[in-house]
């Protein structure tokens, strides 16, 4: 009994020693579990997720010719080049993977202190993405979500920039999760059968729900070693 005892004092001690890191979490967590915030929020991680595709294809050496990006919070990348091979593969994959990553990215960037450069780096990636973005709505959705990330860089305090860019890191995290979980709700509604699951499954031995299994527990895995690096002894002290 004194095990359990003992891990669950640790714990709080970790958490308690780093109630910024906890409010960032809590907060991040209500907006993607609240429906009504997630449908006003869930674009961000679509520009994650569409941003991932395209950034794996040209590093594949495909041609990106656009992005679409959808009020329904769907999107589409478009790309040139061979319609099979671990090129495409890769591009297939990076998706549902890329917002959780760049969640965990983010979480060790506020964990160095350097918050700022985080912030930057989001908004250099988005002026990026703008560029090979082909409606006017995915145009608004990203220069709105760079011009928040921008203005907080540039004006607030260095308490508010910590604060906001733990919980871009943990909305990422837990809205890849989510995500994820929604595709695998979707696909067994019969409503998604033209998924990156079921493109993957087209291109691999994999069934479909087999990459819905990896998209979940590499996300999963993304937000814990995020929670390791921010409440770990030696983690994150925001």
């Amino acid at each position: 009994m004194a095990a359990p005892l003992e891990l669950i004092t640790r714990g709080y001690e970790l958490v308690a020693a780093r109630p910024a890191s906890l409010l960032a979490a809590v907060l991040a967590l209500v907006v993607v579990a609240w429906r009504p915030t997630w449908r006003l929020t869930r674009t961000a991680v679509t520009i994650a997720h569409e941003g991932g595709h395209a950034l794996v294809a040209v590093l594949v050496g495909r041609g990106l010719t656009g992005i679409r990006l959808h009020a329904d919070s769907s999107g589409v990348t478009y790309s040139t080049g061979a319609g099979r091979g671990p090129g495409v593969v890769a591009m297939f994959l990076a998706g549902y993977v890329f917002p959780p990553l760049l969640g965990l990215g983010g979480a060790v960037l506020v964990g160095a202190d350097a918050a700022g450069a985080m912030l930057w780096i989001g908004a250099g990636l988005l002026a990026v993405t703008l560029l090979q973005i082909r409606n006017v709505y995915g145009g608004l959705a990203v220069v709105a979500t760079g011009a928040l990330l921008v203005l907080v860089a540039l004006r607030a305090d260095e308490e508010l920039r910590t604060g906001f860019a733990a919980a871009l890191s943990w909305f990422l995290l837990f809205g890849g999760v989510k995500a994820c979980l929604e595709l695998r709700r979707g696909r067994r509604g019969g409503r998604l059968r033209h998924s990156d699951a079921d493109r993957l499954a087209e291109l691999t031995p994999l069934s479909g729900g087999a990459w819905v299994a990896f998209f979940v527990l590499a996300s999963v895995a993304a937000t814990a070693a995020a929670g390791w690096v921010v409440f770990a002894p030696g983690g994150a002290p925001a």
